[in-house]
């Protein structure tokens, strides 16, 4: 892995998020120029703020948009490519849940939703990011454990991020001769909005211990520590790493007795009126 990312440029959606922005700030201390992308401009802009109160004469710079959309993805391929006339690195860190609720109680429009904010951003992010990237890189994608594990009342997310797990393995050897790279982190229970939101207050902050062998959610450094491992590793593609306390290891274990109390849910009843 290369130590020094000097003369090279990144492009991080959901630039102004917990993990976007640890992301971002991990690349700057290694000397990357750095584009955030993100809906709210307010939001990319205050990021940029801190980012460049903690890493001054850095490069960054924002592109507010819409990850679905793909000329908004497009225009800040544009901007990243312009600050130093090279695209090295796409991370796409898009996602989420959207709610929790049995399977069988979502609509075609709910299921589709939780898709396409998780699978279909990741794919836009490649598609628009790719044609750019003239010298190789590295496209790191932000997966979950749901990837993984079935988790209770999340599974279109859990399909979302498997098929995340499938994208990557396709991407990387159609883009291997392109000399670009294509992996993903899987996280567990992170410090992150999305992820608490995901689970709840008091999942993070009561059960965590028992959820994670390594004891307590993670960090978004962490994540960030491992989507720069990846973004710099010339001779790794096709992989998904999970950053996640260890929790693949003992969450079915958890949760085949548990989910339901964990999740603070419970199956409708009568079961039959939700179907």
């Amino acid at each position: 892995m290369s130590t020094s990312l000097a003369g090279r440029t990144a492009l991080v959606t959901g630039g102004s998020g917990g993990i976007g922005a640890a992301t971002a700030g991990r690349l700057l201390r290694d000397g990357a120029a750095v584009v955030l992308m993100a809906r709210r401009e307010a939001e990319l802009t205050a990021a940029r703020a801190r980012l460049l109160e903690a890493y001054p004469g850095a490069v960054v710079a924002v592109s507010a948009g819409d990850a679905l959309v793909p000329g908004d993805v497009a225009r800040a391929v544009g901007v990243a490519h312009e600050l130093q006339g090279r695209l090295d690195f796409v991370i796409a860190t898009v996602g989420g849940s959207m709610g929790h609720r049995p399977l069988v109680m979502h609509d075609v429009d709910s299921f589709r939703a939780v898709i396409d904010r998780n699978l279909t951003t990741a794919f836009i992010a490649l598609r628009e990011g790719v044609p750019r990237m003239a010298e190789g890189g590295g496209v790191v994608f932000v997966s979950s454990v749901c990837g993984e594990v079935p988790s209770t009342f999340l599974g279109p997310y859990c399909a979302a991020k498997g098929g995340l797990e499938s994208l990557v393995t396709v991407a990387a050897k159609e883009c291997a001769r392109l000399k670009i790279r294509v992996n993903a982190v899987r996280p567990g229970m992170t410090r992150a909005a999305g992820v608490t939101s995901m689970f709840g207050e008091t999942i993070m902050r009561e059960r965590a211990k028992e959820l994670i062998p390594l004891g307590g959610p993670g960090d978004p450094a962490a994540v960030a520590e491992a989507i720069r491992f990846l973004a710099g590793a010339d001779w790794l593609t096709g992989q998904s790493i999970a950053v996640d306390g260890g929790s693949e290891l003992a969450f079915n274990r958890v949760c085949d007795n548990a989910d339901a109390d964990l999740f603070g849910k419970a199956w409708p009843a009568p079961w039959s009126d939700a179907v």
